[in-house]
């Protein structure tokens, strides 16, 4: 069964009630109002849809997460990483990344479902800091990046994009290292792909991933995402990250 989501308000049934073919569903319905968004995220729900079709909720089992513990940056990325002819910035242009991501996935004839609606939700989002891009610069211009949502000390990715070779992965890695030596417990990808897991995302059990969950009002939240420079790659690797 697919729950209609009412309007009046912003709840969404029990996550374990989504199917399990297709993977996740759990409802349609309702907006994509900042409140609801943030139900949704700290719920571990997210919308997924194409443009013209209703809102569509999703909560998959398994979850694909990254933790500080299965972060892997290979020999060859640090190598990279140290090169340093590229810079790394968070908060600084959230709307071109969200744009560039869109056109990434379209190209590629993916779907287009960071359509205008998605594009605009998000960016009230981000306007509300809950919202956040991650930028990968190369001679001042954008050559990479993602964005994402942000649960306390838990990181919703939602997509990535690159120009040139590995700015995505630079994207991710840097963020991951800060994230991380900050108090991060988790980045969320929401489904295994490729490209992830070789930087070591995994699966685990919707329950389990439900656990990270933390109250919007942490103060990760507030201390963290600060417009800066993302130094490539810090000093000091935590336990597990660099191997």
């Amino acid at each position: 069964m697919v729950f209609q989501l009412s309007t009046a308000t912003h709840q969404f049934p029990s996550v374990q009630l989504a199917l399990n073919e297709p993977n996740g569903l759990l409802a349609f319905g309702g907006d994509l109002s900042v409140a609801r968004l943030i139900a949704a995220y700290e719920h571990g729900i997210f919308p997924w849809y194409a443009e013209h079709d209703p809102i569509l909720w999703w909560s998959p089992n398994p979850r694909t997460i990254i933790t500080p513990q299965s972060l892997h940056v290979s020999r060859s990325m640090r190598r990279l990483l140290r090169k340093n002819n590229v810079e790394v910035t968070l908060n600084h242009a959230f709307s071109d990344v969200i744009h560039a991501c869109a056109d990434v996935h379209e190209a590629a004839g993916r779907g287009v479902w960071i359509h205008p609606e998605m594009n605009s939700a998000y960016s009230q989002l981000h306007a509300h800091g809950r919202a956040h891009s991650v930028e990968v610069w190369q001679e001042s211009k954008l050559v990479g990046g993602l964005y994402g949502v942000s649960v306390g000390d838990v990181f919703c990715a939602e997509s990535m994009f690159h120009q040139v070779s590995n700015a995505s992965k630079i994207a991710l890695i840097t963020f991951a290292q800060h994230f991380f030596a900050a108090g991060g417990q988790c980045i969320d990808v929401q489904m295994s792909n490729s490209h992830t897991e070789t930087l070591g995302a995994h699966n685990v059990a919707r329950e389990h991933y439900m656990r990270f969950l933390k109250p919007s009002s942490s103060a990760f939240c507030s201390e963290f995402w600060t417009v800066r420079s993302l130094k490539a790659p810090i000093k000091e690797c935590i336990s597990g990250i660099c191997r």
